[in-house]
């Protein structure tokens, strides 16, 4: 029929790093719906773990598509998360 796509044969594949993507963000948003719902302690190792691991996650995935907002809130985000857990290591709590 004219005007209409022709329908592939080919099956969808689902591209590598949007799926590391969401990986990334999925870390983020656990431990941040974890934080809200009082089942993780924003000042706590995990917290901060899972804040560093998604965000670096992130700004890699920012740095290769040139994409320099969100490589500058990623890259923040895991620098003050990677803060807090070098505060914890020294034993110095963080304030809250």
């Amino acid at each position: 029929m004219a005007g209409r796509p022709e329908a592939s044969s080919k099956s969808y594949e689902f591209p590598m790093d949007q799926l590391v993507q969401i990986v990334g963000a999925l870390l983020i948003l656990a431990a941040f719906a974890a934080a809200q719902f009082g089942a993780m302690d924003p000042h706590s190792r995990a917290y901060l773990v899972l804040n560093l691991l998604g965000s670096a996650v992130l700004a890699v995935l920012a740095w290769e598509e040139r994409q320099w907002g969100f490589l500058l809130l990623e890259t923040v985000w895991a620098a003050v998360s990677l803060w807090g857990l070098v505060q914890l290591w020294r034993g110095r709590p963080l304030s809250g």
